[in-house]
């Protein structure tokens, strides 16, 4: 055993550290919402027509080419229309947007909202938000019980304010 390893194990303070999987699902849930997270909505066109959800598992990914990835999970009724979508807009919310990102994480059909607009891919866009990412699917991949999204950014735009976060299982705002 290592030096760094034994000191830790005799401070009472360090967190006694665990094997994901059966039985402690609730303690690894913890420990990934100790990462504090922007939250986003994504919206797309299917079959079914126009969608929403929201998220907070978007990441950027590369400068050249532009590149961002977002992962739905697998148990969302919305899953297949997500990875399917040739083209999707990824909203980033402010600290004011709660109700927005409420709205579409209860559920994802209604876009009966002020200011909505089709970007020229018919992707439903989303107005006031601190970012806006309008991408073309590049890749899908499998990752368990979810799947990695990423998409090419055609276009985005942004605006200064405070974003909406999700720590801890609670949204508020990051103020400076």
């Amino acid at each position: 055993m290592s030096y760094a390893r034994a000191e830790r194990m005799s401070d009472p303070t360090e967190p006694e550290t665990f094997v994901p999987g059966d039985g402690n699902q609730r303690q690894f849930r913890d420990a990934l919402g100790a990462f504090a997270t922007g939250v986003t909505v994504i919206t797309a066109q299917s079959p079914i027509g126009a969608l929403g959800i929201t998220a907070n598992s978007f990441a950027s990914l590369s400068m050249d080419p532009p590149l961002v990835l977002w992962s739905p999970g697998k148990f969302s009724r919305r899953f297949d229309a997500f990875i399917e979508a040739d083209h999707f807009a990824i909203h980033v919310l402010g600290a004011e947007q709660y109700d927005l990102g409420a709205h579409f994480a209860r559920q994802g059909h209604d876009f009966d909202l002020p200011g909505v607009a089709l970007n020229a891919q018919g992707v439903p866009v989303l107005p006031g938000c601190l970012a806006v990412f309008e991408c073309a699917r590049e890749a899908v991949h499998d990752a368990g019980d979810h799947a990695i999204v990423v998409g090419r950014v055609l276009a985005a735009r942004h605006r200064q304010g405070a974003p909406l976060v999700f720590q801890g299982g609670n949204y508020g705002g990051f103020g400076g």
